[in-house]
């Protein structure tokens, strides 16, 4: 045996010895890169819905920021398709690995399980994240219309039975359910027009069309601004800073409007513990930094960090209060 082949071979013993005294084999590297932390290769964040929106904005946003503080690439993928469907389905679906998540929302985990047969479970299919943040509602007319306040508004479709029709994003969205909801609570009626997105049907309510319709708050906001949309009502506990003189349904006597377009980051069901504390961590800490929560806010989605456990009661209360109303309202979807 040469020098240098006894050299080598000593050297391969060694680490086989090496190997061995750490109860292991020689792996190659490539099967040792498995085992580093997570995540240790791209995560894909699948947004429900098309480019645009509240969602892809929200996809996009927190993608970026975890992609940066956990020093990987986080690939955001629209799937869009039966309202957010197609996306869920393909998540509950995937290795409960952490590399396949999804960006749910009211529509795939609060509204959608409340209205249909879906072929996903909301609640045993999923492991909950985090919340990200939520934007209320808001009851919006044609500036055209007679009414300045919300008042006149429900005393001009008490004297003008059938003649008003608003806009909804499609059947069984947040933004048909919580009119239902008014609908249901001011005992007035409205021509239900369904659209496939809030956008289209803001089109309408702008061009006169339709009359009415109550968007989420970060999708009606520009068009409030400028004068195009009359904002009368809004949901939640209390009046949003971005619209100061804008009432709450709460405070004018109609309780249970506590609605919200909420979005969240979720994985498939029995996604390990430490993969989940690590991602909540993260998302938690993402959206208690200043500049985040401004950009947010700017677009007016307010965060509302939370537990896994937190977050996963919230999407069952969710769930609960919309099939409550889907049962009282007897709504079906086709």
């Amino acid at each position: 045996m040469t020098k240098h082949h006894r050299h080598h071979h000593n050297r391969r013993q060694f680490l086989e010895a090496l190997a061995a005294g750490a109860g292991m084999a020689v792996i190659p590297a490539f099967v040792r890169a498995a085992d580093a932390p997570y995540p240790n290769h791209p995560v894909r964040l699948i947004a429900p819905v098309a480019p645009g929106g509240g969602v892809d904005l929200v996809a996009r946003t927190m993608g970026e920021r975890l992609g940066k503080a956990l020093g990987q690439t986080f690939i955001v993928d629209n799937q869009s398709g039966g309202g957010g469907i197609i996306a869920s389905q393909f998540v509950a679906r995937s290795a409960p690995d952490g590399y396949t998540l999804l960006l749910g929302y009211v529509g795939t985990h609060g509204t959608n399980p409340a209205v249909r047969k879906l072929p996903y479970d909301a609640i045993n299919g999923f492991t909950p994240i985090g919340m990200v943040g939520g934007t209320p509602n808001v009851l919006v007319v044609n500036p055209q219309l007679p009414v300045k306040t919300f008042k006149e508004f429900i005393a001009y479709l008490q004297a003008n039975p059938g003649k008003v029709s608003y806009g909804s994003a499609g059947q069984g969205t947040l933004t048909h359910l919580v009119m239902e909801q008014l609908k249901d609570s001011t005992k007035t009626f409205m021509v239900h027009a369904a659209y496939r997105g809030i956008s289209p049907a803001m089109l309408d309510v702008m061009a006169g069309q339709t009359q009415a319709s109550f968007p989420g708050l970060a999708a009606a906001l520009p068009h409030i601004t400028s004068g195009k949309l009359r904002p009368l009502a809004i949901t939640g506990k209390a009046r949003h800073r971005l619209l100061p003189d804008t009432p709450t349904l709460e405070e004018l006597g109609y309780t249970g409007f506590d609605g919200v377009q909420w979005y969240g980051i979720m994985g498939p069901a029995n996604l390990p513990r430490d993969i989940v504390a690590k991602l909540n961590n993260e998302i938690n800490t993402q959206i208690k930094m200043p500049e985040l929560r401004e950009r947010l806010s700017g677009e007016a989605l307010e965060t509302m960090p939370m537990s896994p456990e937190q977050f996963s009661e919230y999407i069952r209360n969710d769930i609960a209060k919309w099939s409550r109303l889907v049962k009282a309202r007897k709504i079906v979807i086709d």
